[in-house]
């Protein structure tokens, strides 16, 4: 229980703090509210951000390496972590900015390797997700009961993976021309969730 708590403390602190820099941002860039079409940056900028994107990844799965004693225990450690803190960051948004107004407002999501946009309620489905499965998985491996992946769910996940991958960056050459995004192609969104679900659900029922 005290791994855990520690785990979601750090995550919602980590959530907070990614929210803070983001409202900088936007103070700088989008002084009236943010809204499509995006705003060029400086390139030097730009490579800092990417960066900073890279480094909060790697600060998640550090934290997830010192907890985990077995390499999946770590994964599970890890997804539990993201989701948390994604939820963390839309939280931490809402109580400094009152941003988002809805569920259903466009925002960019990640710049790596292209630029994610959607509604910002794709990403909360996923880290809903993340947390259940990731928890699930961390928790069996800390008990002594090793989860067990066949070929099966490789492929589950690796299809499930590219569906959501797709459905996050399918508006990156709207973005990046400085247009505004029509739609969400909401059926893979879906479908890979649904598939990622049910690829979690039959590995630990196993």
């Amino acid at each position: 229980m005290r791994l855990t708590i520690g785990l979601i403390a750090f995550a919602v602190a980590f959530g907070y703090l990614e929210a803070a820099v983001v409202v900088y941002l936007r103070e700088i860039y989008y002084p009236g509210g943010f809204q499509f079409p995006i705003v060029r940056i400086p390139l030097g900028q730009a490579k800092v951000e990417l960066a900073r994107e890279a480094a909060t990844l790697v600060m998640l799965w550090g934290v997830a390496v010192a907890a985990g004693r077995t390499a999946w225990e770590r994964f599970g450690h890890f997804a539990f972590l993201f989701g948390v803190w994604d939820i963390a960051f839309y939280a931490g948004l809402v109580i400094a900015i009152g941003w988002p107004p809805s569920l259903l407002t466009w925002d960019i999501l990640f710049l790596i390797p292209l630029i994610w946009t959607g509604p910002v309620l794709a990403p909360l489905l996923v880290s809903l997700l993340l947390i259940g499965a990731g928890g699930a998985i961390a928790l069996r491996e800390r008990r002594g009961r090793p989860i067990r992946v066949g070929r099966a769910h490789w492929i589950g996940g690796a299809l499930s993976l590219a569906l959501l991958l797709y459905s996050f960056m399918a508006n990156h050459s709207v973005a990046y021309a400085g247009g505004v995004p029509a739609s969400f192609p909401w059926i893979p969104h879906i479908a890979g969730l649904l598939i990622a679900a049910g690829t979690a659900l039959h590995l630990l029922r196993r």
